[in-house]
């Protein structure tokens, strides 16, 4: 049966991105389209929302949305089927969706977020112009309260909802309660009550149909106190309802043969073309032109979760094997003056841009010999994908969907043909210099790298599969 479903998210790619939050939202419609699902997805109406959707027809007023008026805007953005919520007070401030130019959070990010999930339960429940919704699929903390509005309405419409991050969980004080109109059943321990401050991510943990996550070994990990973030208990008590649906990459957007942010393109056949790439990687980074050095390289947030500072110390194993190393990423203060010490301390061996430029990003995939992914916890990581479809070697840690993606080029994977990438225990700079030493040594064997890098890249990374999984989740939840 056909399904029209609307997702509920505060990033969505082209758009709006700052993580790969984005990249998610913005490639489930076209996957999902061959299983007979449309997906109509809401986003707050911040300026480049509005920009995009241009002169798109109005479709609704909210007379009062926490505070002022606000609209309801649909229209066609880069082949999505958008409703953007034009709400000035909420919405209207360029730069990051959560954060003033200083870097705190917006003070009002709770009535914000809140004004997300009330617009949205209002659509579900009755309709837009036409349209009605059979399931309400909604992403991370700041979509959480949707299923909490939707629980308690007249007319429930059934949801899932997708943990992209637990780490991140949109706590507020307790006294903010009485603004967002729930019931005074809502708040509780079964509820949004947590540990005396109001969740949102609980909300969707506690309120929604079915729970999903974005790799099956974080859906196992959370249910632990090691990785559970304080919600262990609640996931274990709803392990029926929670899916572990491996996160994929719109191979299209992400394509080495067609990709035009690469000075030479290519494929699996014709690996030789990425030295073009090496050399002008190397060039940007301020590294010694030197085909002969594995080219080592991080590109992601600067953060403790991510590892990078155990990268940072596994930077003897880097020169032990003898290679480079290029760092692009913007984050953690700390983490962001260690990286540009390292570049500095070391002229022609690491080089570090601090930035979030997608464009610089695809051509350190596409020229990179080997993508570190040191994390910690790594719920999915796209990172990892997308150096596995342009044959930069993953070398990450055994957690989360890194473990899920990548198979280890031991000695007994290399007996047999198998390998595509790196892993090492979590948490060990030690570990991850022995990682690295492994992968200098098969650098220095060139038929057997390229071996590797044609396993890498014969990897299915798309959406295939786990849209398939995510249409039988909606219909399940459709069908009641």
């Amino acid at each position: 049966m056909s399904l029209n479903v609307l997702a509920v998210a505060s990033e969505c790619f082209p758009i709006i991105k700052t993580g790969g939050l984005a990249d998610v939202v913005g490639a489930l419609p076209g996957a999902l389209a061959a299983h007979d699902v449309r997906i109509t997805t809401m986003l707050p109406g911040y300026p480049s929302v509005m920009a995009a959707l241009g002169n798109a027809r109005s479709a609704r007023n909210l007379p009062d949305l926490f505070g002022g008026p606000a609209r309801l805007i649909r229209g066609d953005v880069a082949g999505l089927d958008i409703i953007g919520i034009d709400a000035p007070h909420l919405f209207g401030r360029a730069g990051s969706p959560y954060l003033m130019p200083d870097g705190r959070d917006w003070p009002d990010n709770g009535l914000r977020f809140a004004g997300l999930a009330a617009a949205a339960a209002a659509v579900a429940q009755d309709g837009l112009r036409g349209s009605r919704f059979d399931v309400v699929h909604t992403h991370d903390w700041q979509a959480g309260l949707t299923s909490a509005y939707l629980r308690f309405s007249a007319r429930p419409v059934p949801s899932l909802f997708t943990i992209h991050n637990l780490a991140f969980q949109g706590q507020f004080p307790a006294g903010f309660f009485g603004r967002l109109g729930l019931p005074p059943e809502a708040f509780g321990t079964a509820g949004l009550e947590y540990f005396g401050t109001v969740g949102y991510l609980k909300a969707g943990l506690w309120f929604a149909d079915a729970i999903s996550t974005v790799s099956p070994s974080y859906a196992a990990e959370i249910r632990t106190p090691m990785a559970g973030m304080g919600l262990d208990g609640l996931l274990r008590g709803r392990a029926g309802a929670l899916h572990g649906v491996l996160n994929g990459l719109d191979t299209e957007e992400w394509n080495p043969a067609t990709d035009t942010h690469l000075p030479a393109r290519f494929d699996a056949e014709r690996l030789p073309a990425r030295t073009a790439n090496k050399a002008a990687l190397q060039a940007g980074f301020g590294l010694e032109q030197d085909t002969r050095a594995p080219l080592f390289a991080y590109v992601g947030r600067l953060a403790w979760q991510k590892g990078v500072d155990l990268l940072l110390e596994a930077i003897p194993a880097i020169f032990a094997a003898g290679g480079q190393l290029a760092i692009l990423g913007s984050g953690d203060v700390g983490l962001t003056e260690r990286c540009l010490g390292a570049a500095g301390a070391n002229p022609g061996r690491i080089g570090t841009r601090i930035a979030f430029d997608e464009g610089l990003a695809r051509m350190v995939y596409g020229g990179a010999d080997a993508m570190l992914v040191p994390s910690r916890f790594e719920p999915c990581g796209l990172a990892q994908l997308c150096a596995l479809r342009y044959g930069a070697l993953p070398i990450v840690a055994r957690v989360g969907g890194l473990a899920d993606t990548v198979v280890d080029a031991n000695d007994a994977a290399l007996s047999q043909g198998w390998g595509t990438g790196f892993i090492c225990p979590p948490d060990s700079p030690e570990l991850l210099g022995a990682a690295i030493l492994r992968a200098g040594d098969l650098y220095r064997q060139p038929a057997r790298w390229q071996a590797l890098q044609e396993n890498a890249m014969a990897q299915d990374v798309s959406w295939a599969a786990s849209a398939a999984r995510y249409a039988m989740i909606y219909r399940g939840l459709a069908g009641g």
